[in-house]
């Protein structure tokens, strides 16, 4: 089945596009029945006050309240308990008796398996004449990815001012220039779908914050603000972690005379004052909201610097993991099988720590580290310091894990890696990202210098030189490769919408005045889209073909589940080497990964891999390859991947 409602003449990219994929991975995705059950995530339009209102056990109401009290003090915690507990009600009055009953046997261990893969895209990063971006998006996913990648992760759909989605002026409400809810929930039919919270901060022109500047009254503590004589002195300034070199706090007239309000971000995103219970009541009513709107993921952006304490870095405080962890129990026990997922872009130790003890924080949190480690590993053709931080990579339970992703919306953050590359090896990967045509941003460091702290490019350009004369051919074996290890490591795997085709730097758009973060942003039509997909000899067929072939076998290998053993083998500094296995041993699978572009000979025991084989079978081409003496010894092609399986004698 083709796109629905399409004309005669815009169906021959899509049948062009079948054709040249016939008889290859490609062939399979058009006769697949669609992916999720409905009823998971329609929600009643209104509320069902007919029904017996949410019961909530003796400890999910001491776990909430446990968490309140850390923010406000016992008396307050429960006065705000009271209301919170009026909020959860109205939105368990929306659940279906479905949901209700599917809840009940829904098993957490199972909440993420080897067959989710999380596709990251804006909502029109593909457009089509004629439709609304987000309705062109599912009609195009639809099509394009079927059952390959279940999960979208729809980045900020809400009316906006700046910071391309992420400076809302409207939590509620779908951007009319994207589409409507309807178009949302049309997507949430064929998809699990992931929804921003973007909680730390609102748009300058949000309607909250021009009540506050009116002097309204109820809004008149939602924001952290200062009067001149008030304002925080130097060094305390100087104490907080920031990702921008923009200034913290800026001077705003309101109808009581000027105040400095504090800007985490830029001067168009005002902080939210969480100090303020109702601040937090209000941004826990909006996140069940989208819930009943389809949301299975919650990924809760910028949650660092969520609150913020004079005196201390505004980073990772006590008070922030409460939240965190505030949100796990209120979900838990109205909405269980949501998932939240936390974005700290900070280095790795002070990343994985949202993951708490492993069941009372966020499920997922993203591998930042893992970016700049597998580029700096292919830039330098050696995979020693990607293998020594993998061995590092624990399962910290059977609830928890990691979303491993290589290019995103926003560029390759530096900071992750900051003790685990010398300044040397970072200089290098920086250099050859601005060789590629890359940028470099930059955010205020404690001394009060700028300092890097994200590469803005492509995926496939920080990768791939341009003018060398290196065939496409191998350009997309490296790319592939690349996404190969993240595909293999403990965790579910996320792609960029464009890095599906191999998108390379957009540096029109930042040679047009738009934001260096704009260059790995590109749009495409549907005709071009299919046009090119549809030539074998493009770049983009030759990426595309090898990546999704990468991932249909990757979500039928039960040994790449989340909660599969992992042991990272630092025997090669060319070949990376992962040996995942099913807590059951019934599934085991060894990845290789040659990182450079010559010809690597791997040679390994049957003591390295911890068991015998009488051969071995490659299940990405389903070929076999002779054990030595129960062991293993090939030779794999520049940047050839191998993921092996035994085959007993």
């Amino acid at each position: 089945m083709l796109l629905s409602g399409r004309s005669e003449a815009e169906l021959v990219p899509a049948r062009a596009f079948q054709h040249k994929m016939s008889g290859s991975t490609f062939d399979t995705f058009w006769d697949r029945p669609l992916f999720p059950n409905p009823r998971l995530r329609l929600h009643f339009r209104e509320a069902d006050y007919t029904r017996p209102l949410l019961e909530m056990t003796t400890e999910q109401k001491n776990s909430i309240l446990e968490k309140l009290e850390v923010l406000y003090g016992r008396p307050q915690a429960e006065a705000c308990f009271q209301e919170l507990e009026r909020v959860l009600h109205v939105y368990y009055a929306h659940k279906t008796p479905e949901m209700i009953a599917d809840d009940r046997v829904f098993n957490p261990t199972q909440r993420f398996t080897e067959k989710d893969i999380i596709l990251i895209t804006y909502g029109d990063l593909l457009r089509s004449p004629g439709k609304a971006p987000l309705q062109a998006l599912s009609d195009i996913l639809t099509v394009f990815v079927r059952r390959s990648i279940n999960t979208v992760h729809l980045l900020p759909f809400f009316p906006y001012s700046s910071d391309r989605g992420f400076s809302v002026m409207d939590y509620e409400e779908v951007d009319p220039r994207l589409g409507a809810w309807d178009d949302v929930e049309r997507l949430s039919l064929n998809f699990h779908l992931m929804f921003d919270g973007v909680i730390n901060h609102v748009s300058a022109k949000s309607r909250w914050f021009q009540r506050f500047l009116d002097g309204d009254p109820f809004y008149g503590d939602f924001f952290i603000q200062f009067s001149t004589r008030e304002a925080p002195d130097d060094d305390h300034l100087r104490l907080i972690l920031r990702p921008r070199t923009s200034k913290l706090l800026t001077t705003f007239q309101t109808l009581h005379g000027p105040k400095l309000v504090w800007t985490t971000f830029s001067p168009d995103q005002v902080d939210l004052n969480f100090k303020n219970p109702q601040v937090l009541l209000r941004i826990l009513e909006i996140l069940l909201y989208y819930v009943r709107r389809g949301a299975n993921i919650i990924r809760l952006d910028a949650v660092t610097y969520v609150w913020h304490e004079l005196g201390t870095s505004c980073a990772h405080l006590r008070q922030t993991h409460a939240m965190v962890q505030l949100f796990r129990s209120i979900l838990g026990a109205v909405a269980p099988q949501v998932a939240l997922l936390t974005e700290t872009n900070v280095p790795h130790q002070d990343n994985i720590s949202y993951l708490g003890d492993g069941a009372n924080e966020a499920q997922m949190v993203y591998n930042f580290a893992l970016p700049p480690l597998v580029l700096f590993s292919f830039h330098s053709g050696n995979c020693r310091k990607l293998a020594a931080w993998a061995v590092t990579l624990e399962k910290i339970s059977d609830q928890a894990t990691y979303l491993n992703f290589l290019a995103s919306h926003d560029g390759i953050g530096i900071l992750p890696v900051r003790d685990l590359l010398s300044a040397e090896e970072t200089d290098l990967m920086i250099k050859n990202v601005i060789d590629h045509g890359g940028l470099v941003s930059y955010r205020t460091g404690a001394d009060g210098n700028p300092s890097p702290y994200e590469l803005n490019t492509t995926w496939y350009s920080a990768l791939n030189p341009e003018g060398t004369g290196e065939s496409l051919d191998l350009q997309a074996d490296r790319f592939v490769a690349s996404h190969a290890i993240a595909a293999a490591l403990h965790g579910v795997p996320a792609v960029y919408l464009p890095s599906l085709w191999g998108s390379r730097n957009d540096t029109e758009a930042v040679l047009r005045g738009e934001e260096p973060r704009s260059i790995n942003r590109r749009t495409a039509t549907e005709r071009a889209l299919w046009e090119q997909l549809g030539d074998s000899d493009s770049s983009a067929h030759k990426v595309c073909s090898r990546l999704v072939a990468l991932i249909e076998k990757r979500v039928q290998t039960p040994a790449f589940h989340p909660n599969a053993h992992q042991r990272v083998l630092q025997r090669h500094d060319h070949v990376f080497m992962v040996i995942r296995e099913t807590s059951d041993r019934a599934h085991w699978v060894l990845a290789l990964t040659n990182v450079t572009e010559k010809n690597q000979e791997v040679r390994l025991t049957s003591a390295d891999l911890g068991r015998g084989a009488r051969a071995w079978k490659d299940i990405l081409t389903e070929t076999e390859l002779p054990a030595a003496n129960g062991g293993l010894t090939t030779t794999l092609r520049p940047y050839q991947v191998l993921w092996l399986t035994p085959l007993e004698p």
